[in-house]
């Protein structure tokens, strides 16, 4: 008795000896809308329709203090105010002084006002 052959269980495909360049793609003219989009939806990117209620960032305090490292902060204005701080104490000082600086700075309060008063 003999076993009949297996069948292939995986079809080799056969490549073409001869290698030729790809030919490019023709380009396609469309009119209209694109597929998909919904009859009233605009394709165009719009701005941004919510505007903020007026604030905007004018200081910044930023303080670094790793594990077990030495702390430093930094405080930054708009004003052109600028100063850092290196040590426990120095960041405490910087911090009191950063918030000082909120009643002071020119940006934040109007100086034509408070000679009135």
């Amino acid at each position: 008795m003999s076993t009949p052959p297996r069948p292939r269980l995986k079809s080799i495909t056969h490549t073409p000896s001869n290698r030729h360049n790809a030919e490019p793609a023709v380009p396609q003219t469309t009119l209209g809308d694109p597929k998909g989009v919904a009859e009233g939806v605009p394709t165009v990117v719009l701005p941004d329709p919510q505007r903020g209620d007026g604030r905007y960032p004018i200081a910044w305090l930023s303080i670094v203090a790793p594990y077990r490292a030495v702390p430093t902060a930094t405080s930054k204005c708009l004003c052109g105010r600028d100063r850092s701080a290196v040590g426990n104490a120095r960041v405490l000082a910087l911090i009191t002084d950063h918030e000082a600086h909120r009643d002071t700075c020119p940006l934040r309060t109007p100086q034509e006002g408070r000679t009135a008063a």
